[in-house]
């Protein structure tokens, strides 16, 4: 697979080719997705919200469609509270793009929407985590996002 290190632990994946094209199984949409560059940044999001952040598998989402401004977008991961609120919205891009204020203003825009308190944005390699002050109008950058806690 010639699919790049990416800058998350080694999390284990299925993997099969299909009409010559690598495809990767999507734990929480349950199906054969194709491999592509941001797919693998995304599957790696996945395992480390589930296996390092130890976040259930039922919270998180993916590919949703949300309306903004009357258009319709799709957010790449979102994991909700118990209570089924947005928790964390994550952006991933493709490990070629580099992350940009361009990124952050895309996903902060989707945050309107979806009133999340921490986002993540990540291309495999730089991952950046905020978290977003009370009154919306700015965020704070993270050293790390925080890991799930069943009571809260």
């Amino acid at each position: 697979c010639a699919m790049v290190q990416l800058n998350f632990p080694a999390y284990r994946f299925e993997i099969k080719n299909r009409e010559n094209k690598p495809y990767i199984l999507d734990r929480i949409r349950k199906k054969w997705v194709v491999l592509q560059p941001e797919e693998w940044v995304r599957q790696h999001c996945v395992a480390f919200l589930i296996e390092t952040k130890k976040y259930p598998q039922s919270l998180i989402n993916v590919e949703k469609k949300l309306m903004l401004n009357g258009k319709t977008k799709r957010y790449d991961l979102i994991v909700y509270s118990k209570q089924g609120t947005p928790q964390i919205l994550i952006e991933c891009k493709a490990p070629s793009v580099p992350i940009t204020q361009e990124s952050f203003d895309q996903i902060a825009r989707y945050n309107m929407v979806l009133n999340s308190p921490y986002l993540m944005v990540t291309n495999g390699q730089d991952h950046f985590y905020c978290q977003i002050s009370t009154e919306k109008a700015a965020y704070q950058f993270l050293k790390e996002l925080p890991n799930y806690n069943p009571k809260s």
